[in-house]
């Protein structure tokens, strides 16, 4: 299909910079092909969601993974940002680079927390080598200790990686180490946030559970791949970037039931419906799975295990919007996001959500 087929216009005062207080607060949209369109909030979910029902929510955790520091060569340093995205060993990260362009391979860069555009010179510096380049800007860098110890150094001068629409207009605050990390977040790895599980409170949990919904946590830990624009003309010339997920045998005993029992599998978010996706048996069932993932779901994608589907509203001509797209049908998606312009709804990681339901029977 053709990546213009999935733009619209969005005034960008749409663009939610701040999540709502409380977070359940927010506003929910359904979209029903059988339906219409109705507006709801997150914490209707109560109401909507049945004791048979289960949550497939994603345990990942948000690492800071934005480093800053100088590429030193010589006589010469010139400043470099990389964005970690996925791990690849101990020692050894994939990260999105600026500017790509002036590293080279086998050169040094030193991070540092820097503190009003100045270098620090102390002992909390971070030394990486570039170990090779790739496509798009993206770069392996192997860094000088590894495990644990390197976790520790990162957390210590990384940056919360906020998506680019909301970094472009205000700096990183310290609210957003809280407000940039789900309730259920337990496994850190993840360079940006599963944002529909930014909705959930303690206090709506605790209700959905005396409803008797019952909560599956899956891990895929995000990579900055899902900020990167679609640049090819045509859906079949996109590559996605892999992330790494699982599913534990125990989810895979609660989905496993909850079909069984007829009760419907309600995905929080895109990340955890393209695990659960990616996973399932031809016969819908799941098990214990662990993996890489490289899903890219455009219309014409058959769905054999999420029943309905929680998600923010999203980038135009982004990756997600086509997932949606395929989920409940593109004219209705243009017509959902149309009202929720037109009705003032907050886009984006800190925005509204939607509650979507299939255009077509699943497989």
């Amino acid at each position: 299909m053709r990546v213009s087929e999935f733009d619209f216009d969005l005034p960008q005062d749409r663009v939610a910079l701040q999540p709502v207080e409380p977070r359940d607060a927010a506003r929910l949209l359904l979209v029903d092909p059988a339906a219409g369109l109705r507006d709801r909030h997150v914490h209707d979910l109560t109401a909507i969601l049945t004791s048979k029902d289960v949550l497939v929510v994603n345990d990942t955790r948000v690492i800071p993974a934005r480093l800053r520091g100088l590429r030193r060569r010589e006589a010469s340093a010139i400043k470099v940002e990389a964005m970690l995205h996925k791990r690849q060993d101990a020692e050894t990260w994939l990260a999105f680079a600026r500017p790509a362009k002036k590293l080279a391979i086998g050169d040094v860069i030193i991070f540092g927390k820097w503190q009003d555009d100045v270098f620090p010179i102390s002992e909390n510096v971070l030394e990486a080598v570039v170990q090779d380049k790739l496509q798009g800007g993206e770069i392996v860098l192997r860094f000088s200790s590894g495990g644990t110890t390197l976790d520790g150094m990162i957390a210590k001068i990384g940056e919360m990686p906020l998506p680019p629409y909301i970094a472009s207009k205000r700096k990183t605050g310290a609210r957003d180490e809280r407000d940039y990390q789900t309730i259920f977040a337990a496994h850190s790895g993840a360079v940006a946030a599963p944002t529909a599980g930014l909705h959930f409170t303690d206090t709506l949990l605790d209700k959905l559970k005396r409803h008797g919904v019952q909560i599956a946590p899956i891990t895929l830990h995000v990579g900055a791949g899902t900020f990167l624009p679609v640049t090819a003309e045509d859906t079949s010339g996109h590559q996605m970037h892999s992330e790494y997920g699982e599913i534990s045998e125990e989810t895979a005993g609660i989905l496993n039931n909850v079909r069984k029992e007829g009760g419907r599998i309600i995905s929080v978010g895109t990340t955890s419906l393209r695990v659960l996706e990616a996973s399932v048996k031809q016969d819908r069932t799941f098990s214990a799975w662990r993996g890489d993932i490289d899903l890219f779901i455009t219309p014409g994608f058959v769905f054999r295990a999420v029943d309905v589907l929680m998600t923010n509203f999203h980038l135009p001509k982004s990756t997600l919007f086509m997932l949606v797209s395929a989920f409940s049908g593109l004219d209705l998606m243009r017509e959902a996001y149309q009202h929720a312009i037109d009705r003032h709804y907050r886009f984006y990681s800190y925005g509204d959500a939607c509650l979507l339901f299939p255009e077509r029977p699943k497989a």
